[in-house]
């Protein structure tokens, strides 16, 4: 038996808002959330896992077309498995080319942060 969770410990273990996981329900990326009897949304491990999963997705940049279109293939069943990693596979590339890419940038940071410490060093020096 799956256990459940309020909404409020799904915005929490999740770290979307509430208005989020509202719209990931009304676009179809988060189906088949359970209700209480007064209609508050109920999550299961398994819908937090999948949660997680988005989150990862959402930070590493997958748009959200590119979400819905890997649930929407997991739902498809066991058949879709080899589309799915195609799918993550194409999204990594592109993280790790973003990753390149910043390491870029985060080198020249460094790099003009050296010149005001060595700059400053030189002012030292002379004074």
């Amino acid at each position: 038996m799956c256990a459940t969770r309020s909404a409020h410990r799904g915005v929490g273990r999740s770290g979307f808002s509430l208005d989020t996981l509202r719209y990931y329900e009304k676009i179809g990326l988060l189906s088949g959330v359970g209700r209480t009897s007064g209609g508050r949304r109920v999550f299961t491990d398994d819908d937090l896992g999948w949660l997680t999963l988005f989150r990862c997705l959402r930070d590493t940049g997958m748009p959200i077309a590119e979400m819905c279109r890997y649930a929407e293939l997991a739902r498809e069943g066991e058949h879709t498995a080899g589309e799915r990693q195609a799918l993550l596979e194409r999204h990594a590339e592109r993280v790790e080319e973003q990753m390149r890419l910043l390491q870029r940038q985060y080198d020249h940071l460094r790099e003009k942060i050296r010149f005001y410490v060595r700059s400053s060093v030189r002012r030292s020096d002379a004074g």
